[in-house]
């Protein structure tokens, strides 16, 4: 079901829970990339680690990635409206803008404003998402403050596999897709598209025209060995349109591009290991025909180099060095208004180029990590980033970890050139601290307690001393505090059949500088779920209670419980029904001040593989 692991977050991976994949099988580690760029098993983690894995991804029939994030323990997801819409993810109540996005390894976060677009990603071609607590700064540079979420798209699992779905549900859903994919001793290929449509509803409460959606998804990989080197080309493409309403409450639609082009070469010795990445990222965003300036675009374009090295030649002593470079191109137009970093530009070009480094070795029950990188950028030069981690076994049923990290976002090109632009903006830098406690008396009994502080200093704000009265506007600043205080307390059991997840996570997520409790983040969010095989069949439920939230104009969003009911039902060899109840108590709430959120909906989907 899923890996959670609260412990430590601040640096690269924890004390994961087990997940629960099966009726029939042992709760057992998955093995982890995303929290120390190398492959471990979930046992070796020191920070908090979550992990959705392909059993829950299907249990959900959720229409985007974002669906299944809200229901992970420190993950708050925000919406304007329905399907499609702008959607922002905050880990353990940093910004959205603290939250760094990978698919396949490779950042997608565009270079211009805001968070990647989760609403654009598709369950039907995700693998597994590893999502990592606290800041990874020291091994993925800018934007890994609150946490990390690792997008694994789907490979082949064995010689040939076919499959093709269709899905249906509330508000027009309607959706179809199919995968073909192969994989041998050295060579490996596969393929799979799906299309996703949604008449939606009204994007504001006090509107009533509907907002639809459309996805149209392609996943595509090969893969060959060749001797001891390994060679690896995929591609991710998202594109579609999603309609949508501005402030007066008009109709305007926007037509998006989400694509990410990777090619890896790795080789591997007896003692060293070695990567090469190199791939491409393309977000665009362009206004449609219905827009009040078709013309107004944002877009996106980076180009990566990563070269990995895995270092064991000292016995107990685990090595990882590299080199990453990112060379980005952003440009764009809102309001007939280009964003520029010279006039008549129309673009901005940012640089940022890396060299980091990892070391964990153990002494005795002792497990150490750490890691440190140098980021050089060319917006605002150098800053130094890092992660310090600890744990141990305390007897055999309970363990602790404890761990420190220093991470940074740098200013998006908006902030730096669009309204109220300000070149000489400074990074966000953040510091942050973790304990975490773990008791497993039994290998399907599990408690853990995971205590978090945060602080981020020289937020990027707007700020006019004026009020918007003087003749001159005013600019954004680095003049933004923050600190984050929280605990989690997670449980994960297996009572005969029964399969129960539940967390509980309590933070102060406040402005530094006024007191005042950050937006769109609660201080209570309890999550639960709970599945029953049923034979072949199975059944299960999803519960999420979020605490009162505060919006802009210090307007307060009341709380609110969201219960999903999930049903699968195996109808013979090759063919599965799925069902989801979703909002069960049809729950009248806001995500954001004025828009409108899902009621009680019925979805279906029925699966061939082969």
């Amino acid at each position: 079901m899923k890996t959670f692991r609260i412990a430590p977050a601040v640096a690269l991976a924890t004390l994961p829970f087990a997940p629960v994949a099966s009726a029939d099988t042992a709760m057992l580690d998955h093995v982890l990339v995303t929290a120390t760029r190398r492959a471990i098993s979930a046992d070796q983690a020191l920070p908090p680690v979550v992990v959705i894995d392909r059993a829950e991804i299907e249990r959900s029939n959720a229409i985007d990635v974002a669906e299944l994030l809200r229901y992970q323990a420190g993950i708050e997801i925000a919406r304007n409206g329905g399907p499609g819409q702008v959607t922002s993810a905050f880990i353990r109540g940093a910004n959205s803008t603290h939250t760094l996005v990978l698919v396949d390894g490779v950042k997608i976060n565009p270079g211009t404003a805001g968070g990647a677009a989760l609403q654009n990603i598709t369950p039907e071609m995700v693998e597994r998402i590893e999502i990592v607590k606290g800041p990874r700064s020291s091994l993925y540079g800018s934007e890994a403050i609150g946490g990390v979420i690792n997008i694994i798209t789907r490979r082949a699992s064995g010689a040939a596999e076919l499959g093709a779905h269709v899905q249906a549900g509330r508000y027009g859903l309607r959706g179809a897709g199919a995968r073909a994919a192969t994989q041998g001793e050295r060579f490996g290929a596969g393929i799979s598209a799906t299309g996703v449509r949604t008449d939606g509803f009204p994007t504001f409460r006090d509107s009533s025209d509907d907002r639809g959606f459309e996805n149209d998804t392609v996943n595509a990989w090969v893969r060959a060995g060749l001797g001891a080197v390994e060679v690896e080309a995929s591609h991710w493409q998202a594109e579609g349109n999603t309609e949508y309403a501005d402030f007066f409450r008009a109709p305007q639609d926007q037509d998006f591009e989400n694509r990410m082009t990777r090619v890896r070469a790795a080789w591997q010795g007896r003692d060293w290991r070695s990567a090469l990445t190199v791939a491409r990222v393309i977000d665009h965003i362009e206004q449609g025909e219905l827009a009040f300036d078709p013309d107004d675009f944002v877009r996106t374009e980076r180009d990566l180099v990563d070269w990995q090295n895995d270092l064991d030649f000292i016995p107990g002593l685990e090595l990882t060095a590299g080199l990453s470079l990112s060379r980005e191109e952003t440009s764009g137009r809102s309001f007939g208004t280009p964003l520029e970093d010279l006039p008549g530009a129309g673009r901005a070009d940012r640089d940022e180029d890396a060299a980091y480094l990892q070391a964990g070795f153990e002494l005795g029950a002792q497990r150490f990590v750490a890691a440190g990188r140098h980021t050089d950028h060319s917006a605002f030069g150098g800053v130094n980033t890092w992660n310090l981690e600890w744990g141990t076994a305390l007897g055999s049923d309970w363990s602790v970890a404890a761990g420190l990290g220093r991470g940074f976002r740098a200013p998006g090109t908006s902030d730096l050139y669009a309204f109220g632009g300000n070149p000489a903006l400074e990074p966000e830098i953040s510091r942050s601290l973790d304990l975490g406690l773990k008791y497993q008396p039994h290998p399907d009994h599990e408690l853990a307690l995971a205590l978090f502080h945060t602080e981020i200093d020289d937020l990027i704000e707007f700020f006019d001393p004026d009020g918007f009265t003087g003749p001159l506007p005013g600019q954004n600043e680095n003049i933004g505090d923050a600190r984050i205080r929280g605990a989690e307390l997670g449980w994960r059991a297996r009572l005969g059949a029964w399969r129960v997840d539940t967390d509980l996570l309590l933070q102060q997520p406040e402005d530094r500088n006024t007191g005042a409790q950050l937006l769109r983040r609660a201080e209570r969010v309890l999550t639960a779920q709970v599945v029953r095989p049923l034979g072949a069949h199975e059944l299960g439920l999803q519960m999420l209670a979020s605490g009162e939230r505060r919006d802009f104009g210090d307007v307060r969003l009341a709380g609110y419980v969201l219960v999903n009911l999930a049903a699968k039902l195996e109808l013979g060899r090759h063919w599965t029904l799925r069902a989801r109840l979703e909002n069960l108590l049809d729950q009248d709430y806001e995500l954001v001040d004025g828009y409108n959120t899902a009621g009680r909906g019925l979805y279906a989907s029925l699966a061939y593989s082969y």
